[in-house]
């Protein structure tokens, strides 16, 4: 179909793309505001939507402003920075709530207002460069462009990125091909700590190690002496993401240090740490003012990650047990927990799944259980496993609305109450929310 139309935006989809109706059908499209009227044409016509390409704005929002970034058309990295961030938040609450109504079947939840970012542009503390040593062109993780400019990290990644793509040529040194799976350098990741200042620059590449590591780390450091440490990581998988099976460290510790909530973190290259270091911290004491900890209380930190989590919590309850899989991330644990003197944790490496259902006897326990699950949310054997342990209070932080719904709806059912989400924007200019939310036991006094 290549039919040409006129339409009204009236939402933003959870995607980023943006919501009209045509005939009384949902059309979704690659552009548009809501509020807009845009010339389109139809491109794919399924039995339940439509989709479409914006070929004209007709009617601007009065919410659209003019984007800082000059990739802003072609980049994947924040397809909302034409709108204004006051309007963002409300469309990422207006999100929260319908998943809490529609996927959840919750009528009664109080939703906040979203907790918005103390900083909207350099925010970042960590971004990962494909090769040519740019981003992912919109929907495409194959295509990249070159990139000159960033706004979402400190402005120096971008100067790093432009000084080691020149390298990288002027030294003749090859660029993987993800569709030929060959060639050399795949991935630049630039890391630095809000609080210290620490700059990490992690060179991922295909198997092999990197000719003229002195050169490279002189070089580097000369023109950029803020870099604290530069580590490789060889990574020869097809699948094309920026992690290594192998690591050396070329220069420096190989860590960066981070301070959240009063502790001190290491963060190695491969170690998942919140990329917004000061909404991670804002996050996390809220999340601890709606717990309500006290200093009785034993704690379950599922998907537990380097710790962050369990050692911000352990001053204010009895004893934290955290859970991983990642066996970098529990090394990082131990290690940071050993740098804070915090004595009362103890870090696990198992599959939360495996853990709780294989192993009930290390779970009988808990007053408090914390969950911090992947964008999927818990496994349902997990789901199952906790409410059968039937602990006070559950401590829920999730990246996704509606896995976060579906999973409370089961909290619910099995009797547990849910008074209050509170989202967080840990990622401005994109359509990503971060939420908090306790479930109280029937029997607990949330107030």
């Amino acid at each position: 179909m290549d039919k040409i139309v006129e339409l009204n935006v009236i939402d933003l989809a959870f995607d980023g793309k943006a919501v009209a109706k045509m005939d009384g059908k949902v059309v979704f499209l690659n552009a548009g505001l809501p509020g807009e009227t845009v010339r389109a044409r139809l491109t794919r016509s399924k039995r339940n939507f439509n989709e479409a390409i914006v070929l004209d704005i007709l009617t601007k929002s009065d919410e659209r402003i003019e984007p800082v970034c000059l990739h802003f058309a072609e980049c994947g990295g924040c397809s909302w920075q034409d709108l204004k961030y006051s309007k963002q938040l409300e469309i990422k609450k207006n999100h929260v709530v319908s998943c809490i109504e529609r996927i959840g079947a919750l009528q009664n939840v109080l939703v906040r207002d979203v907790m918005a970012s103390e900083e909207i542009f350099g925010y970042r503390n960590k971004m990962e460069f494909a090769f040519t040593l740019g981003l992912h062109k919109r929907g495409s993780y194959a295509d990249i462009f070159d990139l000159t400019e960033c706004h979402l990290p400190p402005e120096v990644f971008a100067k790093i990125v432009d000084w080691f793509r020149e390298y990288v040529k002027r030294n003749h040194i090859t660029v993987y091909d993800v569709d030929n799976h060959d060639g050399y350098i795949r991935f630049l990741v630039i890391r630095q700590a809000k609080k210290t200042n620490d700059l990490m620059i992690n060179i991922v590449t295909n198997y092999g190690e990197l000719p003229d590591v002195a050169k490279l780390v002189n070089e580097i450091t000369t023109a950029f002496p803020e870099i604290t440490t530069i580590v490789h990581n060889q990574n020869g998988q097809r699948s094309n993401i920026a992690l290594g099976e192998k690591e050396t460290v070329l220069f420096g510790s190989g860590y960066i240090s981070e301070k959240v909530m009063g502790q001190t973190f290491h963060i190695r290259a491969n170690s998942f740490f919140q990329t917004n270091s000061h909404q991670a911290e804002k996050l996390y004491q809220t999340a601890f003012e709606m717990l309500q900890p006290n200093k009785k209380d034993s704690v379950l930190d599922l998907y537990c990650g380097t710790g962050t989590i369990s050692i911000c919590l352990a001053p204010k309850v009895d004893k934290v047990v955290g859970v991983e899989q990642v066996s970098d991330s529990i090394k990082m644990a131990n290690e940071n927990a050993s740098l804070n003197n915090c004595s009362k944790v103890e870090f696990v490496e198992s599959d939360v799944k495996d853990f709780l259902t294989h192993q009930p006897e290390n779970t009988e326990q808990f007053d408090i259980v914390v969950t911090d699950p992947p964008r999927s949310g818990m496994h349902p054997k997990v789901l199952k496993r906790l409410i059968q342990m039937s602990s006070e209070k559950i401590l829920y932080i999730s990246c996704n609305p509606a896995t976060f719904a579906r999973d409370a709806k089961e909290f619910v059912e099995s009797g547990y109450k849910l008074p209050l989400v509170q989202p967080v924007d840990m990622f401005p200019h994109t359509r990503h929310i971060e939420l908090a939310a306790v479930f109280y036991k029937e029997s607990t006094n949330p107030n």
